[in-house]
């Protein structure tokens, strides 16, 4: 059984590339995602699904808060929220749980949200899979490589080794 969740931080070309590259997740949408309240507005972000059984819910939290600017509160945290989106209250308390496990880890409190997710809007076919079809492009290699570079060395155990093998 596949298990939902929703993340952005920043660009969702970055974060697709991210959740991509990992064992685990069988699917990654890229688009636009909106909460409630003050967070109804769109972001940047993904929705993925996982498989529990390879890749826990913990470990993405994880590569989520090491893989983007999870402790910056800067200019364009509107289009670039820093936030996981929830399909229930259990799941929100796992991310609770798990933030604040790992603030530890960070000099800087994280400004990452938990919220609860409303709607999604999928990008335009030309930007799905960007990375991964263009990986060599000055923008990939500058912002994107690192950071999967980053989950071959501190996540290699769920790093897919086929995926990654060009780095």
């Amino acid at each position: 059984m596949f298990k939902k969740a929703g993340f952005g931080g920043g660009c969702h070309w970055c974060t697709e590339a991210v959740f991509s590259s990992l064992k685990g997740v069988q699917s990654v949408k890229q688009g636009w995602i909106a909460s409630t309240g003050n967070n109804s507005s769109f972001s940047e972000g993904v929705i993925i699904e996982f498989d529990e059984s390879i890749i826990s819910f913990e470990t993405l939290i994880a590569i989520h808060l090491y893989t983007h600017s999870s402790t910056s509160q800067h200019s364009m945290r509107g289009k670039y929220r820093s936030a996981i989106y929830t399909f229930d209250d259990h799941d929100a308390e796992i991310v609770m749980q798990t933030i604040e496990t790992l603030q530890s880890e960070f000099n800087e409190p994280f400004v990452t949200m938990v919220l609860p997710f409303k709607e999604f809007s999928l990008s335009r076919d030309e930007l799905l899979d960007y990375y991964f079809s263009n990986p060599r492009k000055p923008f990939c290699e500058r912002y994107i490589t690192p950071k999967l570079k980053l989950i071959m060395e501190r996540f290699s155990n769920v790093a897919n080794n086929d995926k990654l093998k060009h780095l």
